[in-house]
């Protein structure tokens, strides 16, 4: 356990299972000098995901986009211009951290912004579910195949019958594992880079 001083910064306390605790804003502000900039954009997007299933007893969004912006522009401490540039790199709907950075990855290789978590129908009229990174104009979708693939069989055979509903709707599916997120970085870029390509999307 680490303590920190915060006297360059206003503290909201809110309480958790009974305890005062810094309330959400304070807490990412306070990390913005602790974390890398995507890990910071990561924290941040799971402060404010509205998640689609409430679990019924977790309170969320645990603070909003705007409230962090607000928060981030009157913090003149350490960590206040990497809270400045990460607030703006926020997005609504991440449902873990390797999918944001996923995201930032991409983003930083020029490609268009997703759409994250979206809902997918089919062309049928069925809804087939919810995807990582969506490009609906040129049919993309990225997905991040984390740990749960092989842990979890139920969950595997899930996202397997979701995989093969959009390949049959005619949607290009990218599989992202761990290895391309975080050792092979430049060769996930490109493998996104060349769908875009494929299905008609022209870099600026």
């Amino acid at each position: 356990m680490r303590g920190h001083q915060a006297v360059e910064l206003p503290i909201d306390v809110t309480q958790r299972f009974g305890l005062p605790v810094a309330g959400a804003a304070t807490t990412w502000l306070q990390l913005s000098r602790e974390l890398s900039l995507g890990d910071l954009v990561a924290v941040g997007d799971h402060l404010v995901l509205e998640p689609k299933v409430p679990d019924g007893v977790e309170h969320r969004p645990y603070t909003s986009i705007d409230e962090l912006r607000r928060r981030s522009l009157e913090y003149k401490g350490p960590g206040c211009s990497a809270a400045r540039r990460a607030v703006g790199m926020l997005r609504q709907g991440a449902e873990s951290r390797p999918e944001t950075l996923l995201r930032l990855l991409l983003h930083a290789a020029g490609l268009p912004e997703p759409e994250v978590n979206p809902e997918i129908w089919h062309s049928a009229g069925y809804r087939i579910g919810r995807a990582d990174l969506v490009h609906p104009r040129w049919r993309v979708i990225v997905e991040y195949d984390g740990d749960q693939h092989r842990t979890d069989t139920t969950q595997y055979e899930k996202d397997m019958w979701r995989v093969e509903q959009f390949t049959r709707d005619n949607w290009d599916v990218i599989r992202i594992r761990k290895h391309g997120l975080f050792a092979d970085p430049h060769g996930t870029q490109a493998l996104v880079r060349e769908a875009l390509a494929r299905a008609g999307w022209r870099a600026p």
